[in-house]
């Protein structure tokens, strides 16, 4: 692949990582989106551990996928969360990467709760309604 070829992928695997991330985080709040969310949280997390027990704990298909083409494009020493390189990249700080991921599995295990929670409520008020 050429450089300019890489360097779009880049750009669509970061909008499409943090589509996804923002989507975890935020898609248990609309009563359209819940059981999308509810999917999509859970596949996240059977990644995270299902895949995690082959790969590592927490592994990520799209990470492991943008990390190749980082690595294409000639970066090197990239951590094992995407997380903790764009808190990184944008802060201009070393965050601490167990501070991350705890940060990182709090914020989306409170996601699948409130996910959880929230289907369970309109699937019970739907079945009240008949």
């Amino acid at each position: 692949m050429d450089d300019s070829t890489l360097r779009l992928l880049d750009q669509v695997l970061f909008l499409l990582h943090a589509a996804l991330v923002l989507f975890n985080l935020t898609g248990w709040a609309w009563r359209r989106t819940r059981r999308m969310h509810l999917l999509v949280i859970g596949l996240t997390f059977a990644s995270w551990i299902g895949l995690g027990a082959w790969y590592g704990w927490g592994y990520c298909p799209l990470t492991d996928w943008h990390w190749q083409v980082k690595a294409a494009l000639g970066e090197t020493a990239l951590p094992a969360s995407y997380i903790k390189y764009y808190a990184d990249a944008f802060t201009g700080e070393s965050w601490d990467p167990g501070l991350i991921d705890a940060w990182v599995f709090g914020a989306a295990l409170t996601a699948l709760l409130l996910s959880l929670a929230l289907n369970w409520h309109d699937w019970r008020r739907q079945r009240r309604r008949g």
